[in-house]
């Protein structure tokens, strides 16, 4: 062993008693016994070992040393009378004949305890990240964020996929959220973007005739936090083939991440591939999302032609979803718990009933039900003991707010979700185009980038009026696991006339496709090879397979959910120089 030391803090065992040792690491605890003994947990990247004391002069070396200072310990292993199951060199001790204090920590009291520091609130840990991450909890799970990298990478090099790295600095485009821009000193007045994904970068590697492109790839997107999505910068396994199509990818990707899920997963149950595959508006009817949780068994029901004429004000002229639910314990007040939390994330009510074991209509709405008991026992195939679950409003209210009951149903009822597995499925045949939510038109639905089902036939004939657009669906899908998009990918558009046509039907014309996409625009015009591919999240995939519920544990140094760096200070103010060099004058600041 180099680095100033024979061994690191978790290699010594039983045969290296009697052996003369240099540890080096941080001063975890002292124990002190009595004046002349002392028990000293000495910890390093890779453990942790036990350095006893046993005379005034080696109590004395370390009695003025605050904890998490870093020492190097020479001494003799010897086997310990009382062994630590619990510690892998549990059954020794060093008894050193030299301390040397290497660094010293200058706080009496630390943030918080190392081996504790997830109980401390976020904020605290996010400030002290490089003393949260020596707690080993911590530390393992960017051990196995390294250790998941180099297997993605080993995974697709083993296929033919040649590693290349894309710009950082790049031009702005109408890629789905906000770009992050870099003011440029040398042209004032212009920007750079950072990438929200290498998007076109890698179809003109394609178009450059790369066969099979990969990277572990730095994305920058100016959005809102959430429990599986961290502010400004992710992490993807970007991906393209040339001459391929949607089964090519899906194949390649099942492959590669099957055996990664195995390996290094916290379950042992991984869905074999090829994984199911689910059109994106059966999706939307079945589990009330593109993003279905398929570990709980739940399916919904189309409860429109049975329910929206029972009297109930909401389901009047309303989509009606109904999920029924066999084996369902849930007081009353867990039941009206359970409708509050769906409300509040589906921004709509859900409403309930039971069929007893008497085969009576009660609980929730049932004065409204009752009158049609037989009809609606009929339509929903009810039992003796069911519970019913209920959503109305237009079609896609109704479909999410079914989806978001359904969630909280199976994980409120073990008998109706199989959690410790991995459960994965694609979604595709995606909507190609929607109406946006703030300007009321036709958008994009996926990206823009995509090949339409049908070509350009079926967009021309959209053109004409003979098609309505948003029936039109796209080669786009997205690999789920676990109710989370874990892969979004799709078969390119690479044929100009194609692209112009496609981006018409939402109010762009051809000069405005070359003005936004000159570079890839012209590269086709060369002659491109059909391609497509996909983006797995890392940082997302290392969640799964850790079990953790916030990405921000799985990142080593990530924002909080404001978009900050409260240990480095970012985003800051500049100096007055630094901006005129930009030619930068800023109309607003941040109150302090």
């Amino acid at each position: 062993m180099v680095q100033s030391r024979t061994h690191t803090c978790n290699d010594l065992r039983m045969e290296h008693v009697g052996q003369q040792v240099k540890l080096v690491g941080w001063m975890e605890n002292v124990r002190v016994v009595s004046g002349s003994l002392a028990f000293l947990v000495l910890r390093d990247f890779y453990g942790a070992t036990q350095v006893v004391l046993e005379t005034e002069e080696m109590l004395n070396a370390v009695k003025e040393i605050n904890k998490e200072s870093t020492l190097s310990v020479e001494g003799v292993v010897r086997e310990r009378d009382s062994k630590n199951p619990h510690m892998p060199t549990g059954d020794i001790e060093v008894v050193p004949a030299k301390i040397e204090l290497l660094g010293r920590c200058r706080h009496n009291e630390l943030p918080f305890p190392i081996n504790r520091s997830r109980e401390a609130d976020e904020s605290t840990r996010l400030k002290y990240r490089y003393l949260d991450l020596r707690n080993p909890e911590v530390k393992n799970n960017m051990i196995l964020r390294s250790n998941v990298v180099a297997a993605l990478r080993a995974a697709m090099l083993a296929k033919g996929f040649l590693e290349i790295t894309t710009p950082i600095l790049t031009a702005s485009s109408p890629e789905g959220a906000r770009d992050y821009l870099v003011p440029s000193r040398k042209h004032p007045g212009k920007f750079y973007a950072l990438p929200q994904a290498p998007q076109q970068f890698k179809q003109l590697l394609m178009a450059s005739g790369f066969d099979r492109y990969f990277q572990i790839a730095p994305c920058f997107r100016d959005e809102d936090a959430r429990g599986d999505r961290t502010p400004g910068e992710f992490y993807q396994l970007d991906m393209e083939m040339a001459f391929a199509n949607q089964d090519d990818v899906l194949a390649v990707l099942e492959q590669v991440l099957v055996p990664v899920f195995e390996q290094y997963g916290l379950y042992d149950r991984v869905t074999p591939a090829p994984f199911r595959r689910i059109r994106y508006n059966d999706a939307m009817e079945l589990y009330g999302t593109d993003k279905p949780d398929l570990r709980i068994d739940l399916l919904i029901q189309d409860a429109t032609a049975t329910l929206s004429g029972c009297g109930f004000g909401p389901f009047e002229g309303n989509t009606v979803k109904a999920i029924v639910v066999t084996g369902f314990q849930g007081t009353r007040k867990q039941t009206d718990k359970l409708c509050a939390d769906v409300e509040v994330q589906a921004g709509e009510k859900a409403y309930w009933f039971r069929y007893d074991e008497n085969q009576d209509i009660v609980g929730g709405i049932a004065k409204f039900i009752q009158p049609i008991k037989d009809q609606v026992v009929e339509a929903l195939g009810l039992t003796p003991g069911c519970f019913v679950g209920l959503a109305a409003g237009k079609l896609s209210t109704a479909q999410k707010t079914a989806g978001v009951l359904r969630s909280k149903l199976g994980a409120f009822c073990p008998s109706h979700m199989d959690k410790e597995q991995y459960q994965f499925c694609w979604i595709v045949d995606f909507p190609m185009y929607e109406i946006g939510e703030e300007s009321g038109q036709l958008e994009f639905c996926h990206n823009p980038f995509s090949m339409p089902n049908g070509g350009l036939e079926i967009l021309k004939k959209a053109a004409a009026g003979e098609v309505d657009p948003l029936t039109i669906t796209a080669f786009q899908y997205d690999l789920v696991c676990n109710g989370y998009e874990t892969a979004s990918g799709a078969v390119r558009n690479h044929d100009p006339e194609i692209m112009i046509e496609a981006f018409q039907l939402v109010r762009l014309g051809e000069d405005d496709v070359k003005a936004k996409f000159p570079a890839m625009y012209n590269a086709f015009t060369y002659g491109a090879p059909p391609h497509a591919g996909a983006a797995p999240g890392v940082d997302r995939m290392i969640m799964l397979l850790t079990g953790e519920e916030s990405i921000r544990e799985v990142i080593p140094f990530p924002m909080n959910q404001r978009a900050q760096d409260i240990m480095m200070g970012a985003p800051s103010t500049v100096d007055q120089k630094q901006l005129d060099e930009l030619n930068i004058t800023c109309t607003k600041k941040e109150e302090e």
